[in-house]
């Protein structure tokens, strides 16, 4: 391939890995944007911890490995870079703080040691999108799971990596401390560092990732956008009972008396949602999650109704899931897609099929933003 050619193509972070132990099997083609969040997703024993720690290098498969235009492993040309010289940071279940030194001091440990012309992250910064200025002359010891785990990351972002690995932060926190941690696992995409993140949460999952990756048994299963891997009806997370769909919207206005916002899809006179609860400021980009089992469909508009979020749809596709229920993809006007679960009978009483009309109602309390 030529020069140009390599410096036109977008920075990517790929893998390839074979790697056989007694009852299991990984082999996993991997292709990735090195930006935004890249979530891997699947149960306890496919294989997405071990594709973590080979990126890592902590765990060897034959294969490669490059990052942004870095190789870190190429079987092929002999080369193996050792963990320790992997511009990579690292969060796991536990935060594993120094307790000996104060946050402040945790948190300039790395930082010190990365030469000043390769800082591509501030004190200032991963303090601000971690929320812990307030905890700097603390000990780690006088922390809060959630605290320690804020830390953590940002301490692991001020070692300025090329890619940032996350396994299952989450996992050892009880869910008033997930819940404190979330929102800013969501500001990381801000940060401008790639991260890999590793969960079986399909709520994590759909809070937080740009682009996924569906493990099964050691092999990818699917892999894509995040909005578009969640928006098929045939994809295995639509089995899930708490499949869903992601939507891109703006918070344009806020009714303070009813505690509602008016959130917009696209351009100026996209079509709008109304969701309750939230401090978002107006203007605010915004995910929202949409329940599959939270939407219904309508053949015309209905006049009376509580619903407040009504929106003009096409239908895609139709995916039978059992005897009793099948799984549609819709199409708003803006190109959104949506999932709604109905019953079989409904779907035939109505007469649904691909390209048809329809109107998908939301119910407003079933609107999640990260």
């Amino acid at each position: 391939m030529s020069q140009t050619n390599m410096a036109s193509r977008p920075l990517a972070i790929e893998a390839s890995l074979r790697l056989h132990r007694p009852g299991f099997v990984l082999d996993v083609n991997l292709c990735v944007p090195a930006q935004g969040v890249t979530v891997l997703l699947g149960t306890s024993g496919c294989g997405k911890t071990t594709v973590l720690r080979c990126l890592a290098g902590l765990e060897r498969a034959r294969g490669r490995v490059h990052v942004a235009g870095q190789a870190w492993q190429d079987d092929e040309r002999g080369l193996l870079v050792p963990t320790h010289r992997r511009a990579l940071g690292m969060v796991f279940q536990e935060a594993s703080l120094f307790a000996h030194l104060s946050v402040r001091d945790n948190l300039l440990y790395g930082f010190r040691r990365i030469p000043g012309t390769q800082r591509r992250i501030q004190p200032d910064h991963a303090i601000g999108l971690l929320g812990i200025g307030h905890l700097m002359d603390r000990q780690p010891a006088g922390l809060s799971g959630g605290e320690r785990q804020r830390v953590a990351i940002a301490r692991a972002l001020l070692t300025s990596p090329a890619l940032l690995l996350m396994d299952e932060p989450l996992s050892a926190l009880d869910a008033a401390r997930k819940a404190e941690v979330l929102p800013y696992l969501s500001a990381l995409g801000d940060s401008g560092v790639p991260i890999v993140y590793v969960t079986h949460s399909l709520d994590e999952a759909a809070r937080l990732a740009d682009h996924l990756v569906l493990m099964r048994e050691g092999r990818i299963e699917l892999a894509g956008p995040a909005d578009e891997v969640m928006a098929r009806p045939d994809s295995p997370l639509a089995r899930f009972d708490d499949a869903c769909a992601i939507l891109h919207a703006t918070l344009v206005e806020r009714e303070p008396a009813p505690g509602l916002a008016r959130l917009r899809l696209g351009a100026d006179d996209g079509a709008s949602l109304w969701v309750g609860g939230g401090g978002e400021a107006v203007g605010t980009k915004v995910r929202v999650r949409v329940l599959a089992r939270d939407v219904s469909v309508a053949l015309s508009r209905p006049l009376d109704s509580s619903i407040l979020n009504i929106l003009p749809a096409k239908v895609v596709a139709l995916h039978d899931e059992d005897d009793a229920s099948v799984m549609l993809r819709l199409s708003l006007d803006d190109g959104s897609a949506l999932l709604a679960r109905l019953t079989r009978r409904s779907v035939t009483t109505l007469g649904l099929r691909p390209g048809q009309a329809v109107h998908a109602q939301i119910k407003g309390a079933a609107l999640m933003r990260p």
